[in-house]
């Protein structure tokens, strides 16, 4: 019988799983590191304990700490979410030592699909079909490129004790091979202490395609549907579906039996989820199991009117899974959509800093978000930078695809930059729409993905509104001579708004109609109409007879402007500000984000070519390499191996050749 509940986790998942758990009438115990004092989970549990500074090493990673909290507070089980702890098999151990109940599934299934290489074997035995590849002990580097040499370019080397995207190369030609094998061992390294590699033929345009299954102590095992999680950037998951599109019953079934096999092949218990590679012929194969609740369980969810929280609850109290294979019904659609802080237009950097505004669209109805952030809340280095997941449910997939799309119109973020606009994008695209997908959508479909909207008028909406708030604010004081506005005694009154968005400078000419609250706007060769109403952030035009809903949020003399299809970061510039004069960087070269500096691929004195790898730092579990932005030499570092380093901090002295 559980009646307390501590979850080792943070963010998202931490206050999932207590709100599944406050419903079910246990009581909870979160677990916050210093950066994490205010944050919703501590908001959230009915108590909270401190366990370390804001690294994850000393705090959510620390066991022994974990473990202190649940005993000194009274716990029966242990919750570890995803990430963290969930997939430590000594972990789960020590629970049970300390007579915990740990939710998921025995040590050894964790131990037994901890290695990508074991499991592979095991899989293998049972039946379950395996991409080709070399799974071995041998771990030579020139030994694993005699493997690919052998199967053929393009592969791709994956850490054995990994996921999530972290110690995962593809190889496009066997000259490529050495130096990232280095890249992905020092990746895995530094993400799961484990730096054993394993290689693998790479499909070209697979889907990834993964089944919810979930076993009991009774003997009883099911899977509960499948989900698409084909859309990925740099490994990893962007928007994921339930049910995969196209799946014939016969597939889907015959997908869920290997799955179920896989669970029984490792005495499985609880939440566990089968990842496989489904290939154009209809062919799949294993990739991995995650022995944890997965980041998309939503979908999973939707489509089965199920709480799978619930489910492990009640399994890890003993008791029987809540339906049986036949019971077991998929309806509608659902997609996920992870909203990220990030930049997708620098290779889709983390970003970190503070949440200015924060606004969702309204859940029910089929909408759903799932989220540990406020407005107001920091995004650190130290943490995933997931800011929300947004989870839609329709009746089928074309009705669930327009609520996503309408769902995402709704959200505005300002403060950092996310991939707001970028989700917007992959969700209009036709290939989308007709679900076309595979792993290699976002890499073939990026430079349109990353390309505005076709908004040609948004920075002259943007200058709209600007000065329609503006006058506004100025009409709040008493007379025309201190308005300071448009007001004029007598002729035609015009101003013009310049607007610096990113390395872009627009000049709009703004004049307002003689008896008339409608604006004339000048914008290079297009001329426009328009009347704009405001009610506090929102501003509601009319275009050229066409009405628009759009946000405007300020920040710190910043603005971003939000229509339904894409947004605009912007600043106003006045007469004699130069700040928007790109400085000379002296041919240094910066950090792209907060991170620490885990390796020097050069020396000070060394002369290098355009291209070549110079420094290597790794920031939010993820390795980032700068290289030479031309031809010259190294004239030195400014910081070493193991230094934390700040965004836009120099790093290196560069002197470019000059012919």
């Amino acid at each position: 019988m559980i009646g307390k509940i501590l979850i080792a986790n943070r963010g998202e998942i931490a206050c999932r799983v207590i709100r599944t758990a406050t419903q079910l009438g246990l009581r909870t115990v979160a677990v916050y590191s210093d950066a994490d004092r205010r944050a919703q989970h501590v908001q959230l549990a009915d108590e909270a304990v401190y366990v370390g500074a804001a690294p994850a090493r000393d705090s959510y990673l620390d066991a022994d700490k974990i473990l202190a909290a649940a005993t000194a507070t009274g716990c029966d089980a242990v919750h570890p979410g995803y990430g963290f702890l969930s997939e430590n098999a000594d972990f789960a151990r020590a629970c049970a030592n300390a007579g915990l109940l740990f939710v998921g599934p025995p040590a050894e299934a964790i131990e037994a699909m901890g290695s990508k290489s074991a499991a592979k074997t095991l899989m293998q035995e049972a039946g379950v079909p395996l991409v080709p590849g070399y799974h071995g002990a041998q771990q030579d580097n020139h030994i694993l490129q005699s493997h690919a040499d052998r199967m053929g370019y393009p592969v791709l080397l994956k850490a054995a004790a990994g996921g999530g995207g972290k110690g995962m190369r593809v190889v496009e030609r066997a000259d490529d091979f050495l130096p990232a094998c280095e890249a992905a061992r020092r990746e895995a390294a530094a993400g799961f202490g484990d730096d054993t590699l394993l290689v693998e033929k790479y499909l070209l345009q697979p889907r990834h395609v993964e089944i919810q299954v979930f076993c009991d102590n009774h003997g009883n095992s099911v899977y509960l549907g499948e989900r698409d999680c084909s859309l990925q950037r740099r490994h990893q998951k962007v928007i994921e579906e339930a049910p995969a599109p196209g799946l014939s019953v016969e597939l889907r079934r015959a997908m869920g039996e290997a799955a179920v096999r896989c669970a029984g092949a490792i005495g499985y218990r609880g939440a566990g989820t089968v990842e496989f590679l489904l290939d154009r012929d209809g062919s799949f194969y294993f990739m991995e199991m995650n022995t944890r609740l997965q980041v998309e369980h939503p979908v999973t969810e939707m489509i089965t009117d199920q709480d799978l929280v619930a489910w492990q609850l009640a399994v890890v109290a003993g008791e029987p899974l809540p339906l049986s294979q036949e019971q077991i019904r998929l309806d509608g659609h659902a997609f996920e959509a992870r909203i990220y802080a990030e930049d997708p237009q620098n290779d889709f950097l983390p970003a970190t800093g503070r949440i200015t505004h924060l606004r969702c669209p309204p859940c029910g109805h089929g909408v759903r978000i799932d989220s540990g952030v406020c407005e107001g809340d920091d995004i650190s280095v130290y943490y995933d930078p997931m800011i929300a997941k947004l989870i839609v449910h329709g009746p089928d997939r074309a009705s669930a695809l327009g609520k996503l799309r309408r769902a995402l119109s709704h959200y505005c973020i300002t403060g950092l930059p996310t991939n707001r606009d970028f989700l917007l994008r992959c969700a209009a695209h036709p290939d989308f729409a007709e679900a076309q997908i595979d792993t290699g959508f976002i890499p073939r479909h990026l430079n349109s993905l990353l390309a505005p909207a076709e908004q040609a008028a948004l920075p002259a909406l943007a200058a709209a509104c600007v000065f329609t708030r503006q006058r506004a604010q100025a009409l709040q004081t008493l007379t025309p001579w201190q308005c300071g506005d448009d007001w004029r005694l007598a002729g035609h009154y015009s101003r013009t708004l310049e607007l610096q968005c990113g390395d872009h400078l627009h000049s709009i000419t703004v004049s307002r109609q003689r008896d008339s609250n409608a604006l004339n706007l000048q914008h290079g060769d297009t001329r426009l109409t328009a009347e704009v109403a405001l009610n506090g952030d929102q501003a509601r035009v009319r275009l050229d007879g066409h009405d628009l809903q759009l946000t405007l949020l300020e920040d710190a003399g910043s603005y971003t402007l939000f229509s339904g299809e894409s947004s605009l970061h912007f600043r106003l510039v006045d007469h004699g500000d130069h700040s928007d004069t790109e400085a000379d960087d002296h041919g240094s070269l910066t950090a792209p984000m907060n991170g620490t500096v885990i390796a020097l691929l050069a020396e000070p004195g060394q002369t290098v070519s355009r291209g070549t790898p110079l420094l290597v730092m790794e920031a939010m579990k993820m390795e980032h390499t700068l290289n030479a932005p031309s031809d010259g030499r190294i004239d030195g570092f400014y910081a070493g191996v193991g230094d934390l380093v700040s965004g836009g901090s120099e790093l290196i002295r560069f002197e470019e050749t000059v012919e």
